[in-house]
């Protein structure tokens, strides 16, 4: 399992898409105040459609706050400024993945604190940048690859397809 950190997430719509996922794919999502919105907003609930039963999902006041009650993990922190590319990074059970506001990222002190870990998705020049809850997805689908989707269901029943039962 991994751990999606949204700091100060601003848009409903992105944090209801990324909740669906990290629901999907087992991620608990941790998010850390200010949110530019209210957790029971209506466009949070519809973008996360019916998935809030499978859902783990934590608030923190501030950023010390979540740094205290998840003291001792590896972190790793996405940004458009960061110097490698997120598939270069060896993703591990547990680690946290660090995203910052829509309108202004991480905040530089932290990206400088820790170069090493931070990861960037490789995208032509001239794009500022992907959409958060792609740029979510993208990641986590890599880590994800990285462990083998460990937990996680790989194949569908296809249509046509004879059961035992």
């Amino acid at each position: 399992m991994f751990h999606i950190v949204l700091v100060e997430p601003e848009i409903p719509q992105n944090t209801g898409n990324i909740a669906r996922t990290c629901a999907a794919t087992g991620c608990v999502l941790h998010l850390v105040e200010p949110l530019g919105f209210a957790i029971d907003d209506k466009k949070l609930k519809r973008a996360g459609l019916d998935y809030w039963h499978l859902l783990d999902i934590r608030t923190y006041p501030d950023l010390e706050t979540f740094w205290a009650q998840n003291a001792g993990g590896t972190y790793y922190y996405l940004s458009t400024k960061a110097p490698r590319a997120y598939t270069e990074a060896a993703f591990r059970d547990g680690d946290y993945l660090l995203f910052g506001k829509e309108t202004r990222g991480l905040p530089e002190p932290m990206l400088t604190a820790h170069p090493e870990r931070c990861l960037r998705i490789p995208m032509r020049e001239g794009a500022r940048s992907l959409n958060l809850s792609n740029s979510v997805a993208v990641t986590v689908f890599e880590a994800l690859r990285q462990t083998d989707f460990a937990g996680l269901q790989e194949a569908g029943r296809f249509p046509g397809e004879i059961t035992d039962g």
